[in-house]
């Protein structure tokens, strides 16, 4: 599916008659200013013969030793990582308030979907000012159009997740149920492990992170933000969000799932380990965190995740980062040479694994040496190459972030939990986060209108 033209330019982003200093409305960031790097001369790359000191900030374990395994053989770029809280846990802001001050790193790991957010503040470089298109071929065409907008390319695709189906072959087996193929079928599932026990569940639906909500949304077909020339449309009402919203409607009205744990929490890994908990629908990342939980090896298999529709995507995404050139980058192009090296090559990409655990390579020919092995934990499966590799091509492309995510996510986890105190519906509870993202917009000092 070829996603259709969205001029999504600093302009764009600002709004209509809107200038730079609408950047000081970023809520809780310093502003880096307002001065526009990619309106500026390019900056040269190195003489030949000479050695550049390159700074990547993240919060990867152990980032440098994949940087020391480009370091050894290339002696005139050399990369020193630096570790930083995770992203909204502070890393953020220790970017911001560098870029301020006229400073920070040269590199800068920056989820996809803060991408938006970044480029609002004039805080990242346009790389394909500087050869970065060269590449585009590389990469899996789902993580290339989370950093593409219009003709600009503001980050690297450095890990992504695409989605699968983790279950508990015995718990599925004693149900009677196979692994589905729709959400239909998942929820005829779901009926059947809830009548195995009072407490058992097939999987559980998190109020508290609407991380998983927008996935589904997005595999239905859903396009929450978009711009219409100088103006943001925001669109979390449309046909396909209210489908999803309707369903898990229903499924926690007839007690199907469990809402009172995220995945990956204490009384998550609890619940399966007693059993209690069949499966979960999550990224290609989550094989390490289940692989976590108590007395479970050899208990679990990987399924594609179940579509809405025969004919619609076959996977979504959680999570995902970016490798960003930083507005005071002092070497730019330096910077675009090791970070393509990092993502694409066969030393790169299995160092980023071995070392880091990072989630789904976003090379499109190679997704680790690793990961092209069967997992003794997962019943002997090959479900990399089985699940995930075809997932990452399956995915709804037109999907875009924006410069309000992290609120978004915030009102529409605050009215998610009113489905739970006082039976709010979910349809309800999106078109009421709606009304609060527009805000979220306007507070910023953007065009915004929604699309009905």
């Amino acid at each position: 599916m070829t996603p259709s033209p969205t001029p999504l330019s600093r302009r764009s982003l600002l709004g209509f008659g809107i200038g730079t200093a609408a950047a000081g409305l970023l809520a809780g960031c310093a502003v880096p200013g307002s001065t526009n790097v990619n309106r500026a001369a390019l900056v040269p790359a190195a003489a030949r013969g000479e050695t550049v000191q390159i700074t990547y900030w993240g919060w990867l374990k152990d980032l440098q030793k994949v940087c020391d395994v480009w370091n050894a053989s290339h002696p005139h770029i050399q990369v020193t990582a630096n570790w930083i809280p995770g992203g909204i846990a502070g890393g953020y802001q220790k970017m911001y308030s560098a870029l301020a001050a006229g400073g920070g790193p040269d590199i800068g790991q920056v989820e996809l979907r803060q991408i938006p957010e970044f480029m609002l503040a004039n805080g990242l470089v346009d790389l394909a000012r500087y050869g970065a298109k060269e590449h585009e071929a590389k990469y899996d065409e789902a993580a290339w159009a989370q950093v593409e907008f219009v003709d600009g390319v503001y980050g690297i695709p450095q890990d992504t997740g695409p989605m699968g189906f983790y279950y508990q072959t015995a718990i599925l087996e004693q149900a009677g149920g196979e692994p589905p193929t729709t959400w239909d079928e998942w929820k005829v599932l779901a009926d059947k492990v809830r009548k195995t026990g009072k407490r058992n569940f097939l999987e559980v639906f998190p109020v508290a992170d609407a991380s998983p909500f927008a996935a589904y949304a997005q595999q239905a077909g859903a396009r929450w933000f978009k711009v219409d020339g100088d103006e943001w449309v925001v669109d979390l009402t449309d046909d396909a969000t209210m489908r999803v919203a309707d369903f898990f409607d229903g499924c926690i009205d007839d007690g199907l799932v469990d809402t009172s744990a995220s995945a990956y929490t204490p009384g998550w890994y609890a619940a399966c380990a007693d059993g209690r908990i069949a499966a979960v629908t999550s990224a290609s990342w989550g094989d390490a965190l289940i692989e976590s939980i108590q007395g479970s090896k050899g208990k679990w298999k990987v399924a594609p995740m179940q579509k809405w529709d025969a004919s619609g995507f076959g996977s979504s995404a959680i999570g995902g980062s970016s490798a960003a050139v930083l507005a005071n980058a002092k070497h730019p192009a330096e910077a675009l040479e090791f970070i393509t090296w990092m993502t694409t090559s066969k030393e790169g990409v299995d160092a980023m694994i071995k070392y880091c655990g990072i989630g789904w390579s976003p090379a499109k020919d190679y997704i680790g040496a690793q990961r092209e092995q069967p997992s003794e934990w997962f019943s002997g499966q090959n479900y990399n190459e089985e699940v995930f590799a075809p997932a990452a091509k399956e995915q709804n492309i037109d999907w875009s972030w924006s410069p309000v995510t992290q609120s978004a996510f915030t009102s529409l986890q605050d009215q998610f939990r009113r489905k739970i105190t006082g039976k709010l519906k979910l349809s309800d509870a999106v078109e009421l986060a709606q009304a609060e993202i527009v805000q979220s917009f306007k507070e910023k000092g953007l065009s915004v209108r929604t699309a009905r």
